[in-house]
């Protein structure tokens, strides 16, 4: 039995490390995938967690695969591929640490998962299945994500999405927004940045955004991720702003992953429904999630970045002092 299953993307950022001694640029070799991500961190709180998804096989697939293993996330539901590569991403990052992404994906393994490779016994002994919109960017990937999500619902599991855009791999917005928005309607948790509310919505401002989609999808729980502005939930009736942790940021990458993950976790250790979480629950668990993310930004790369549950409580606890 899992708590959490996820598909999507397993790939490897190469994170900025400094200059070598003739003045360039060195990258180290961080795991990394939001849906994996998310895994880590669950994985780390002590969650049963289990990935499905495809890599390349080659040395960077290879490593993938152990390093879940090294977290206790499961890895029955990886399959391994000899044509593609395992995908490569380059992350960019600016003084304040907010990142940009350069992407080596044509075609890469994440891609290329098929319907018929899907682990659906995984799927079906889990709580909650957790997916994101890049790997809907192109087939045969897309529809495998689409049959698991259907497979998911169709077994009463929990729904948890993050849309996840990142432009550079869709042909144009249109066909972004067109995808994405297909995700929503299986969605029971929707983790969304401000950017992404935009682009879905078309609305600026973040309340009136949400009510949006909640009217158009009836999303039980949308969460959204500020930034250094913090974050704000939706349930029903209720609704609320939550201040950010203010700190000193070395690289973001990861951080809405580690929002995100810390928020399954609270909803699964709570236990209840989450359509009847009270707003004072629904606070605590952002402002725990908050934490979470801001200290994945003071360590390179996402999954090495994961805190441990008495580094955040320690951490929530020195700001209350």
């Amino acid at each position: 039995m899992y708590d959490v299953v996820a598909l999507g993307e397993l790939l490897i950022d190469f994170t900025p490390a400094g200059l070598s001694s003739n003045n360039c640029f060195l990258f180290e070799q961080n795991p990394g995938g939001a849906p994996a991500n998310v895994l880590s961190v669950l994985s780390k709180f002590n969650m049963s967690t289990g990935f499905i998804g495809k890599l390349g096989k080659d040395q960077f697939g290879h490593f993938l695969k152990g390093v879940l293993e090294d977290i206790n996330v499961s890895t029955e539901g990886i399959v391994f591929d000899d044509e593609v590569h395992t995908t490569l991403a380059f992350v960019h990052l600016d003084d304040k640490g907010d990142r940009k992404f350069s992407f080596y994906r044509n075609p890469g393994a994440d891609m290329m998962l098929k319907e018929e490779e899907l682990n659906l016994e995984i799927i079906k002994s889990s709580k909650i299945f957790h997916f994101g919109s890049i790997s809907m960017t192109h087939e045969p990937a897309r529809s495998a994500t689409m049959k698991a999500v259907e497979y998911a619902k169709e077994n009463k599991l929990l729904i948890s999405y993050d849309p996840n855009y990142r432009p550079l791999l869709w042909k144009d917005v249109d066909e972004a927004k067109k995808h994405i928005k297909a995700g929503l309607k299986y969605a029971d948790i929707l983790k969304v940045s401000e950017e992404e509310l935009q682009l879905i919505t078309g609305i600026d401002e973040v309340s009136k955004a949400v009510q949006y989609l909640y009217n158009e999808f009836a999303i039980p729980l949308i969460v959204v991720t500020l930034g250094d502005k913090g974050s704000y939930f939706k349930r029903a009736d209720y609704e609320g702003f939550v201040s950010p942790y203010k700190i000193k940021a070395i690289d973001t990458t990861g951080a809405g992953d580690g929002f995100l993950g810390a928020l399954l976790y609270q909803i699964l250790a709570n236990g209840k429904d989450i359509k009847k979480l009270e707003s004072i629950e629904l606070d605590n668990m952002l402002r725990f999630s908050n934490a979470t993310g801001a200290l994945m930004t003071t360590k390179r790369g996402a999954i090495p970045a994961i805190p441990t549950l008495e580094e955040i409580n320690d951490f929530i606890k020195s700001f209350e002092a």
